[in-house]
């Protein structure tokens, strides 16, 4: 299989077709080798327009969400950036190329390593994954330019938003545990200035100040 084909198909008809325009975004996604994240029986379906199960009950991100997301953050490759849920780890991949440093936080210890040796395959070395209750947010590196939460919450978690910079951007799906929506929020003064991009669907965020498991 050509996946470097499918790649320039996945982004020409998936992310550019759909308004994505920010070029390093673009760029990123291009570069990223989005089968290397996938359960091995599943890398034929690595392009498709849908998230896909990767095991443990959590999914990698259809790629338009990927692209979405990323693009709400507005990188320009100075940023200390902070993902909750490394998951797969294609999303913390494709954030490597936008930002100067990437802290990731996976509660699920299986997923954290396997995520840490591709990437270590791939030669992505400003990521760093850690073990921990994402739901906290991971104050020893804060605050942070950027936060992006890769899990549905009930509500942007207080402790997140006191991890951010002034003028700093947290992207993160809320509502309820089987549908939400995306926002955007940036830090004024101790609160946030939110946008809304529309309904999403992400598997919970667990923890804390997440939903009980």
């Amino acid at each position: 299989m050509n996946f470097q084909k499918e790649r320039k198909n996945m982004v020409n008809h998936q992310i550019i077709k759909r308004g994505i325009r920010d070029k390093r975004v673009i760029k990123s996604m291009l570069e990223i080798p989005r089968e290397k994240f996938v359960l091995k029986h599943n890398e034929k379906d690595a392009y498709l327009d849908c998230p896909l199960p990767i095991g443990m009950g959590q999914t990698i991100s259809q790629p338009y969400m990927v692209a979405l997301m990323t693009q709400c953050l507005s990188l320009d490759g100075s940023e200390k950036l902070l993902e909750i849920g490394t998951g797969s780890g294609y999303q913390s991949a494709v954030l490597s190329n936008l930002a100067k440093i990437v802290y990731t936080v996976e509660r699920i210890k299986a997923l954290s390593n396997r995520a840490k040796v591709i990437f270590n395959d791939l030669g992505l070395e400003n990521i760093t994954v850690i073990i921990g209750d994402g739901s906290q947010g991971l104050e020893r590196y804060s605050p942070y330019d950027a936060i992006m939460v890769t899990a549905g919450a009930q509500q942007i978690p207080e402790k997140l938003i006191y991890q951010l910079k002034e003028n700093g951007k947290i992207v993160i799906p809320v509502g309820s545990s089987s549908f939400q929506e995306l926002l955007l929020g940036e830090r004024k003064k101790n609160k946030l200035k939110i946008k809304n991009y529309g309904g999403c669907v992400f598997v919970p965020l667990v923890g804390k100040y997440g939903w009980v498991k």
